[in-house]
């Protein structure tokens, strides 16, 4: 291998079974992810042709999207189609032998968050997933990415895939995040910067003092939402951060397996020289609390900021998205976006639902109160999350302050089950799309840190947390 190597570059190469030509790889898959809303028709096909799952025990499969989230055990989906969809999963995954987490499963949960807290993704390794946020691996040093349905299929019958190769991009953001500020407002403040097409066709690499800083599952959080960007694929090089995290969830490896493991990742890094397609460097002195004021991730500004003016837009066609985003999401250009008042918060999905994130929203609940008509939801991203959040105190503190405490699952990040905004609606919500009708038909999204979430839903508006007097540690 030659000494200006990319770690994407790295990590594509050493999965190579064959190059089909130029462009084109076939991919081995060491993981594969499956819920039970992406993979029925890839079973189906599979029936068709009799073909077994090549590799059963490289698969696992979860029931999250469409899985109620109200507190009752056992759980219930009352939902025919819904409940339609989990039992095929649990039927295909029985016929295969794939492990799979159903509802009442006590480590269910979000694909995205039960993975990695179950040891199963490590540096080096290629994760796939019928669900475009698969690009949260890249946080520990793994390729992730979304595939369509029809590639389940072939993954499963094969291990394999068709693979296009991406090109590269090196993000570099050095410097302390500012007081108030989290990983969260460092990809809403990027998709601002480099806009929703950013990353199209690009696998994008994070370095620079900032990313050192971050913690494991703050690194999660942004290579969750780097997909916003259009981006193929987040990556992270594993450092000290990184192994300590999969030191302390992959519990099945014994010592000497440790040593060997560590051994194979100390070259999972970009050369010195390597050279990349495109190139950004960032200030974090730049970054500052950010929410989203219109339809689209990129559309987002400082808390402190004012909405924008159509009239400043570069083109027609800008100035009437920004018209047609403000249509929806009912609000004045160059008003202040602090001060609007929500209805609802929701803190949770793949992209905010760890139990830092939790921890850090029970700082600012503590001693307060959610603000009178507001309806606050937090929901855990898995049962390992929702357990460790009672036993460290979190969830008494969270409905002491009329937070509603759920069980596990995607809930209301995506209109899909029981939970979703009614028209009107607005909501502050920590998850990572904010497009028309994502969170329930004519629901009005921002989206934000959890911290900024709290401190939504504890004065009922949108609210600069750096403004909350006696901001609990």
């Amino acid at each position: 291998m030659s000494n200006h190597t990319t770690f994407y570059k790295k990590l594509v190469d050493s999965h190579t079974v064959t190059r089909i030509d130029d462009q084109n790889v076939l991919l081995y898959v060491d993981l594969h992810l499956m819920n039970e809303y992406t993979s029925p028709q890839a079973f189906s096909g599979l029936a068709e042709k009799h073909r077994p799952v090549r590799r059963p025990k490289q698969q696992l499969a979860v029931v999250s999207h469409i899985i109620p989230t109200h507190a009752e055990s056992p759980r219930v989906i009352r939902d025919a189609a819904s409940l339609l969809q989990a039992e095929n999963l649990a039927r295909n995954c029985d016929k295969a032998g794939i492990r799979l987490f159903a509802a009442n499963d006590p480590l269910q949960g979000i694909e995205h968050i039960i993975a990695p807290e179950l040891g199963l993704i490590r540096p080096g390794m290629a994760v796939l997933c019928g669900d475009s946020h698969t690009t949260t691996y890249g946080a520990l040093g793994a390729l992730g990415f979304g595939i369509g349905t029809s590639e389940v299929e072939h993954v499963l019958a094969t291990q394999t895939l068709v693979y296009r190769v991406a090109q590269t991009m090196r993000i570099t953001i050095d410097g302390a995040l500012p007081y108030g500020t989290a990983s969260k407002d460092v990809i809403i403040w990027i998709i601002s910067q480099i806009g929703a097409q950013g990353a199209r066709g690009y696998a994008v690499e994070f370095t620079g003092t900032t990313i050192a800083s971050l913690s494991a599952q703050a690194r999660m959080t942004l290579c969750n939402m780097t997909v916003e960007a259009g981006a193929r694929a987040a990556l992270i090089a594993p450092d000290e951060t990184t192994f300590d995290y999969v030191r302390a969830h992959a519990t099945s490896l014994d010592e000497a397996a440790w040593m060997a493991a560590l051994a194979d990742w100390s070259d999972l890094k970009s050369d010195a020289d390597a050279t990349f397609d495109a190139e950004y460097s960032f200030d974090a002195r730049d970054i500052a609390p950010f929410v989203t004021w219109g339809t689209s991730p990129d559309q987002a500004m400082r808390v402190d900021a004012l909405v924008p003016d159509a009239s400043q837009q570069g083109t027609p066609e800008a100035a009437a998205a920004l018209r047609r985003a403000l249509d929806y999401i009912g609000l004045e250009s160059n008003r202040p976006i602090a001060g609007t008042p929500i209805d609802r918060v929701f803190i949770g999905s793949c992209t905010n639902g760890r139990i830092e994130d939790l921890r850090i929203v029970a700082s600012i609940a503590r001693g307060r109160k959610v603000a009178a008509g507001v309806r606050a939801m937090v929901v855990p991203g898995s049962g390992s999350v929702r357990r460790q959040a009672e036993a460290e105190g979190i969830a008494e503190i969270l409905k002491t302050a009329g937070f509603e405490w759920r069980e596990p699952g995607c809930s209301m990040c995506l209109a899909m089950n029981d939970d979703f905004l009614e028209a009107g609606e607005r909501c502050a919500s920590t998850t990572n799309r904010n497009f028309e009708g994502r969170q329930g038909r004519g629901g009005r999204t921002h989206l934000m840190s959890p911290a900024m979430a709290a401190a939504a839903a504890l004065t009922g508006k949108i609210t600069d947390v750096r403004s909350l007097e006696n901001h609990h540690d």
